[in-house]
């Protein structure tokens, strides 16, 4: 039995929704609002944003901690932290 919760009222999104985009994207969204318009709409009253986060670091916390290199998670928190780690060296230069 397929159990859905609902967890934004305005949109109808379900839990299943936010963990299907952000699972099944190359590049996951990293925010609330990214989630959104990946599902084709926005934020309406926003107090959904705080349960939709939780589901965001839920369904990517045991990927972004294992070691899988195929994995295509892991592969955008590097090149974003790597894109941090050079910052600062261009605007020095």
């Amino acid at each position: 039995m397929l159990v859905l919760m609902i967890v934004c009222s305005c949109n109808v999104l379900s839990d299943h929704d936010v963990r299907g985009v952000v699972t099944d994207t190359q590049q996951p969204p990293r925010t609330a609002g990214q989630v959104y318009g990946c599902l084709g709409c926005s934020a309406q009253c926003g107090r959904c944003a705080r349960t939709i986060r939780k589901i965001m670091d839920e369904a990517l916390g045991a990927c972004a901690k294992s070691c899988c290199a195929g994995c295509p998670h892991t592969a955008v928190a590097a090149d974003n932290t790597d894109s941090a780690e050079k910052a600062p060296l261009d605007e020095a230069a």
